[in-house]
């Protein structure tokens, strides 16, 4: 249970740093627009969401049935972005758009 409990402890360590790396990155001045600084931030908060689902949500070491219904929940989301993407500038004929 101790090693554990470290391993727990370590980890909200290195999302704590993460978090204080994003907050950086967001203040630094990187590159000349800002889409470096983006892609650096979103970077590290992938890192902290593999850290933080992997070991503190124990997904790491769940069986297959847990991933077999995260994947099909993953289509799922996509394919309603793709839906409402889709259908963005499908109006009805005679639909006035402001």
């Amino acid at each position: 249970m101790q090693s554990y409990i470290a391993l727990c402890r370590n980890i909200f360590i290195v999302v704590l740093l993460a978090i204080g790396c994003m907050i950086a990155a967001s203040f630094a001045h990187i590159g000349e627009g800002w889409t470096l600084k983006v892609a650096l931030i979103l970077a590290i908060a992938a890192v902290n969401a593999f850290l933080v689902a992997g070991y503190l949500m124990h997904l790491l070491s769940e069986k297959k049935l847990i991933y077999t219904v995260l994947t099909f929940t993953v289509i799922f989301v996509i394919g309603l972005f793709g839906l409402t993407l889709w259908a963005m500038t499908d109006f009805p004929v005679g639909t006035a758009v402001h």
